[in-house]
């Protein structure tokens, strides 16, 4: 067995990020998936075995009071990752199944005409999803819009610019504010479902986040490798600033709903923790430095994301860094689309990957504008602190598969399995987490 390893990126210096991939079922026969998404998390029942016995450890909640500040990663997780804590272990896989209730409310029936809406109002989302008495309560629909635009004569399901992504969410129940030790705010953003989310997937160029883009071009207009504006992949910017008619973007819609929040919440210990799987991790990603560039004295801004693709270039992190947006990322290594796009070029220290001395190399070959092509609009950076697990450490996960690989469910099982790097994969484990989890 393969044993899992945990890696904590240094303050600006490079390691490896994630990214996405299209939706295919696992059609392997044998293995019966059990719903978590039936069960009330804060009273889950843990199988004993994946044949779906009735053998039940209830899961209690994590305790995290006084310390909330260090499960939100003030300290960069220092010390609770490798071996995994059992409190944040159980936080990881709370804010999952958050994200899990996305995939389950979005209507994914292209034959629908509410094909790409929520299926639920916004009171009832969160139980009519399976999560009972989570104690928060859904105070926002999220939307996002595509900049792209097809012809007409494309059916309209697949030239839908604008989707239901997520939700913002509130803790209001006084018993779970006092065990999380703060008033704590859910931003949850899903992965990739619809045709043009897709195409928007492959603009992997990067593209600065402001439009003061002079200073970050040389005088034949290439992007300058050794600029200081933040870059972000073109796609994922295109889907959080995008307008399409009457609709706001989910930029302006997350915007008006922390100023709210900060308006009503804010003289009160307050966190706002965003998560997302694929997609929804990018877009977190995107989001939480936006979030902290704009209400600069805000709470504490934390990222919890599953399968993130890459998102932005080496400024960006610093960005990151200097702001204080703290960011987790849950990684399998099995997982491709974790590795793209772009390339990882390590900063000041010899690359950990082949790939990456090639292109090193490769680009060093190259005249002026085709190196400066090369390091400007491919050049990705990691960010973050890295949980990194691997399919191959779960025995009930056979092969590799490509899809299965990148599913939320997977993600959520071998993080309940993780016990530490020198420890086997948990007994308690025995299980894979709801068929109906989204791949995007």
């Amino acid at each position: 067995m393969r044993i899992s390893t945990i890696k904590c990126v240094r303050p600006c210096t490079s390691s490896n990020v994630t990214t996405q991939h299209p939706t295919v079922t696992d059609t392997r026969p044998t293995k019966k998936i059990i719903s978590l998404s039936q069960q009330n998390y804060l009273k889950c029942g843990f199988l004993d075995s994946i044949d779906g016995s009735k053998n039940l450890a209830l899961m209690e909640p994590a305790k995290v009071g006084k310390r909330w500040r260090e499960y939100q990663g003030i300290k960069n997780w220092e010390g609770l990752l490798d071996p995994l804590d059992e409190n944040l272990r159980r936080e990881i896989i709370r804010y999952g199944t958050f994200v899990e209730a996305t995939y389950q409310s979005c209507n994914l029936d292209v034959s629908s005409p509410f094909y790409g809406t929520c299926r639920y109002p916004k009171r009832d989302l969160l139980n009519e999803s399976g999560f009972r008495e989570t104690g928060y309560r859904v105070c926002r629909n999220l939307t996002a819009n595509s900049g792209i635009r097809l012809p007409r004569w494309i059916p309209s399901w697949m030239a839908l610019q604008s989707s239901w992504i997520g939700y913002v969410a509130v803790c209001q129940n006084k018993k779970e504010i006092a065990r999380l030790g703060r008033r704590d705010v859910v931003i949850a953003l899903r992965g990739t479902v619809t045709c043009l989310e897709w195409l928007e997937n492959l603009r992997a160029t990067l593209t600065p986040l402001s439009n003061n883009t002079h200073h970050g071009s040389d005088s034949d207009g290439y992007p300058d490798p050794d600029s200081e504006v933040p870059m972000v992949e073109s796609g994922f910017l295109s889907l959080y600033t995008s307008t399409f008619e009457n609709r706001p973007s989910l930029q302006t819609l997350l915007k008006q709903e922390i100023s709210r929040i900060l308006e009503k919440y804010g003289n009160e210990p307050l966190s706002f923790t965003i998560t997302g799987h694929s997609l929804g991790a990018a877009l977190a990603t995107v989001a939480a430095y936006d979030i902290k560039k704009t209400f600069e004295n805000s709470a504490l801004v934390t990222v919890i994301s599953f399968a993130g693709p890459r998102v932005g270039n080496w400024s960006f992190r610093c960005e990151l860094e200097k702001q204080g947006t703290k960011i987790l990322r849950i990684v399998n290594s099995d997982d491709l689309i974790t590795k793209v796009p772009g390339f990882v070029i390590e900063n000041n220290e010899q690359s950990q990957f082949s790939d990456n001395i090639q292109v090193n190399n490769a680009a060093a070959g190259l005249g002026g504008w085709v190196q400066k092509l090369v390091e400007g609009q491919w050049v990705y950076a990691d960010v973050g602190c890295e949980l990194r697990l691997s399919s191959r450490d779960s025995p009930y996960l056979s092969g590799i598969n490509i899809a299965t690989c990148h599913d939320l469910k997977t993600y959520l099982h071998l993080v309940d399995g993780f016990v530490g790097s020198n420890c086997p994969f948990r007994a308690t484990a025995r299980k894979l987490i709801n068929k109906n989890l989204g791949t995007g």
